[in-house]
């Protein structure tokens, strides 16, 4: 198996999904890819603390700052791309914007004048995971990435900010290092990209943004399953089985998550859709990834063990 490295170049950046983009990279499943990242908003540098602007990566485009695509060799609409994320490493800065602009959440809070803006100016520690900004604020850090997603099958342009089937800007703060995130393949090769790293995000983000960092690493390994076919993305974290659901409606992203977790029941425990709902009720916990992204988020936790005591087996991979 070949490990490559991509780094924040010219034509090695760009912004919205397209699958008309050229792969900058082809790889085989079971290939390893070193990347490193720019912040969602192309900065070189931090943000200045006398409000100049700060230098940004040239040329730009609109959208999130990803790195790719990626192709995967044999990959095809129908299949699923597994990425195992390996290692995560944080860079030094990073930055928090709330108010100043309209939302459905600035609106009903009242901040949506440019004078009520916030930003948070933080220095990182990748070391030891801590954040501390100009306020003197300090938290411990837990770094994800909140985009990792290929293009619909579709012409033109799609935007970095929704999140699709295919991945995107997901937002989820489960996707930390040692998870693996099944996304369903809808365009020949895949076409693989990555940024948005986040040190640190509550459930909902509900100011728009986390922590918005550079990652020094962020290092994936890539494998196709030709044998498993999803209509939705799913992802096996740490704490467990992840199923997501995306909807202008929170509602109808609810309903779209538990559908999967119940899905994911009835395969892994062999069980009556009516037994997975009734189980799912007093082990499954349904949190709202994000409310910021044009479409929000809601994604179910099964968490690991959870029904692997009496007549119940051990969950492992989803079957096909």
């Amino acid at each position: 198996m070949a490990t490559y490295s991509i780094e924040p170049t010219p034509g090695a950046i760009h912004g919205p999904f397209s699958r008309e983009r050229a792969p900058i990279l082809t790889i085989d499943s079971g290939d390893t890819v070193r990347f490193q990242t720019l912040d969602a908003g192309w900065g070189l540098e931090p943000n200045h603390q006398d409000g100049s602007p700060r230098r940004l990566f040239e040329p730009r485009e609109r959208g999130h700052a990803l790195a790719g695509p990626v192709a995967i060799r044999g990959a095809e609409p129908g299949m699923t791309l597994e990425i195992q994320i390996d290692r995560l490493r944080l860079g030094t800065f990073g930055y928090t914007n709330a108010g100043g602009w309209s939302s459905p959440v600035n609106e009903h809070l009242g901040i949506t004048d440019k004078v009520t803006r916030t930003t948070l100016n933080w220095e990182l520690d990748p070391d030891r995971l801590v954040g501390r900004d100009q306020f003197g604020h300090q938290l411990p850090l837990r770094p994800f990435l909140g985009v990792m997603g290929m293009p619909p099958d579709e012409p033109g342009e799609h935007s970095t900010a929704p999140p699709r089937p295919t991945g995107g800007n997901i937002d989820c703060k489960e996707l930390v290092a040692g998870s693996s995130l099944f996304l369903p393949i809808a365009v020949p090769g895949g076409l693989f990209s990555t940024g948005d790293g986040h040190a640190l995000q509550g459930d909902g983000e509900v100011s728009t943004t986390a922590i918005e960092c550079p990652m020094e690493l962020a290092e994936l390994t890539f494998i196709l399953h030709d044998d498993l076919h999803l209509s939705m993305l799913r992802a096996n974290t740490p704490p467990g089985w992840i199923t997501f659901g995306f909807d202008t409606d929170l509602n109808q992203a609810m309903l779209t998550a538990l559908a999967g977790v119940i899905e994911l029941m009835s395969e892994q425990y062999c069980l009556a859709k009516t037994e997975a709902v009734a189980l799912a009720s007093l082990v499954v916990d349904l949190h709202v990834t994000q409310v910021v992204n044009q479409v929000s988020g809601v994604h179910a936790i099964l968490p690991h063990g959870a029904l692997d005591h009496g007549s119940f087996g051990q969950v492992g991979q989803p079957a096909s």
